[in-house]
């Protein structure tokens, strides 16, 4: 059996498919609260040129206005504090010590040269063993198959401008329950859904990507449930795009996340596709590398032609793959560490918002809290949710909005909690100080 794999700078996924009523009223209360105004058409540009210039969802709208006024505890203390980004800012420290190591600092020609397109071989080997190793594979993964639509929602907001701005791909949302408790994943309605509207309306529908652990919500799937998610997308001939860039961020010792990699055999291993990164697991989002791996030769083969457009440098590939050949230091240091750092900041969090009264998804994993803001809606609107928004953000606090997610549901917001404490603890105080000033007089007292 012949596997694939590549590495890439931006990894992207493909389908085809359109949207869900409630997605529609959230990006028609962005227009409205955006007006007429901003910039008008180029004629220097095509009409699609002009379209990838002027888009901008609301989780780029935010870190733009984050980037132009970052808070810094003493360079800028009443800068914006960003708890809407998910980054993981607790371990910069253990990544410091480990980067400055000597082995770090190497540069021989071939560093300094055109490479393969699909990464450094030495790469992909080192990520094709860390896959092996840590989705627990019954057999080893091939280098080779290494390469850097239906969908759930609410999903990854940016997943929209991935497909969108590459290939005009449409995505086609099924709604999930977000009610506290009631987070599923509901194959067969899925099914329904779909194929139903597919006849209705002639969509051609190519894939669908699931999230796991997920984002926004924090779920995290079993492997059962992963796979019949698999049979689904082989009943239906689609292409299965598994993101599990946030393996490895499960904080309880009693949770187990398995990937759909350790499973014996996949329903269809040519159609099964798994995403992964540095990001998230290793609180490296600035070092821009993803992999993809699948079986599918064929889609390496076509992935590596856009390779020359995602290329890594040379020197980021060595240090990576000199970081995930340290088995000592990611299993003994590194991720004990993270872990315990993201529970205690989660934990912290968590208290915060029960304290208040704020209902949550209660998921021990990712960086983020899925939270209830429905009681601090005047109405139950995408208008009303998206005003809450720019609210927090007048009053320096970055959050996600449900709607940047395509939640059917106005009022649910994601909470980044991967912070140091004393972030998380300003940004609830300028949060419920100055939004929320009631609440804040009537003696909530913020630990």
């Amino acid at each position: 059996m012949q596997h694939s794999s590549s590495i890439s700078g931006c990894p992207t996924a493909i389908s085809t498919p359109t949207m869900c009523s409630g997605t529609t009223d959230s990006q028609n209360a962005l227009a409205t609260l955006r007006g007429d105004e901003g910039p008008g058409n180029s004629s220097y540009l095509s009409n699609r040129g002009n379209s990838i210039r002027l888009h901008e969802g609301i989780l780029q709208e935010g870190y733009i206005q984050y980037g132009m006024d970052r808070h810094h505890d003493t360079e800028n203390p009443e800068g914006i504090i960003n708890m809407g980004t998910s980054e993981n800012k607790l371990c910069y420290d253990l990544l410091h010590k480990r980067l400055i190591k000597p082995d770090m600092l190497h540069i021989n020609p071939s560093l300094l040269q055109y490479s393969d397109w699909r990464g450094h071989a030495f790469l992909r080997e080192e990520v094709a063993k860390f896959l092996t190793r840590h989705c627990c594979s019954p057999n080893p993964l091939k280098a080779d198959n290494v390469d850097a639509i239906l969908i759930p929602t609410p999903f990854y907001g940016v997943i929209t401008e991935d497909l969108h701005l590459y290939s005009d791909v449409k995505l086609f949302h099924v709604p999930l329950d977000c009610e506290v408790g009631l987070c599923y994943l509901r194959h067969f309605a899925v099914e329904m859904l779909v194929f139903g509207i597919r006849a209705h309306w002639g969509l051609t529908i190519r894939g669908v990507i699931l999230m796991n652990p997920h984002n926004p919500l924090a779920e995290i799937y079993s492997l059962k449930e992963m796979i019949t998610f698999l049979e689904f997308a082989k009943r239906n001939a689609l292409h299965a795009i598994v993101d599990e860039v946030y393996m490895l961020t499960v904080f309880d010792e009693s949770v187990t996340f398995q990937s759909v990699l350790s499973a014996d055999s996949l329903p269809d291993p040519q159609r099964t596709h798994v995403m992964w990164g540095m990001s998230k697991d290793f609180a490296m989002a600035g070092i821009r590398i993803g992999t993809l791996y699948t079986e599918n030769r064929d889609l390496v083969e076509a992935l590596a032609k856009l390779g020359s457009f995602h290329g890594i440098s040379g020197t980021t590939q060595h240090q990576v793959a000199q970081l995930l050949q340290d088995k000592e230091w990611i299993s003994e240091e590194f991720l004990p560490e993270n872990r315990c750092r993201l529970k205690a900041a989660h934990s912290y969090l968590t208290g915060e918002l029960l304290s208040m009264g704020i209902p949550y998804l209660d998921r021990p994993a990712t960086l983020y809290v899925w939270a209830d803001l429905r009681k601090y809606l005047r109405e139950s609107s995408f208008e009303e949710e998206l005003s809450l928004w720019r609210c927090f953000l007048r009053h320096k606090v970055l959050l996600s909005c449900g709607q940047a997610f395509s939640c059917c549901v106005p009022g649910w917001f994601r909470i980044v909690f991967a912070d140091q404490q004393h972030h998380l603890h300003l940004g609830q105080f300028f949060l419920f100080c100055f939004v929320f000033p009631a609440q804040f007089s009537s003696g909530h007292q913020f630990r």
